[in-house]
């Protein structure tokens, strides 16, 4: 049994036509995707760099106890763009040394050489009544206080939560 072929070399594969229809519904697929996408992603990257500001400050509330520091306790020292674990006192200016004897400014894994945490880019921090979070030796903070992280681009905002016994949470 023998199979002709009539049809030229020429004849197939798609026509310009179809291949151009294709690629404008593609297109227009993605110029519409497009601004969900973004909005999505600045949303996750805000949640994102909320989540890793809960981490920081709840090591600094595991250093704390593992430090077993006395009053004042261990101050989570927020800026805009860092954080900083202070040894005694909220206003330590000197590096910790191998004692760790407070007041002072611990520096260890995570941290630059001055001691501070830096946050994801495009985040900036501030806090409620400018009050650092203060953990004492047992993992308890000193006073409840707020963090907000704010994304500088959309400045849509999501909130760290100290509450008074220690336990930091991430909300709206």
């Amino acid at each position: 049994m023998t199979v002709r072929h009539d049809a030229k070399s020429s004849d197939a594969g798609y026509s310009m036509i179809e291949l151009a229809l294709v690629l404008t519904i593609v297109g227009t697929l993605c110029a519409l995707a497009t601004p969900s996408f973004l909005t999505y992603y600045q949303a996750s990257r805000l949640r994102v760099g909320a989540e890793e500001v809960a981490a920081f400050v709840n090591q600094g509330r595991q250093l704390g106890i593992r430090q077993n520091v006395a009053n004042p306790g261990l101050c989570v020292h927020v800026t805009s763009t860092a954080l900083q674990y202070q040894l005694g006192s909220c206003t330590a200016t000197t590096i910790c040394d191998a004692t760790l004897v407070p007041p002072c400014i611990w520096v260890g894994p995570g941290t630059d050489a001055s001691g501070n945490i830096k946050i994801p880019q495009g985040l900036t921090l501030t806090t409620n009544a400018n009050t650092d979070p203060v953990f004492n030796y047992l993992g308890a903070a000193n006073s409840g206080g707020t963090i907000a992280v704010t994304n500088t681009q959309t400045s849509k905002v999501i909130h760290v939560t100290v509450a008074v016994s220690g336990r930091v949470s991430v909300g709206p």
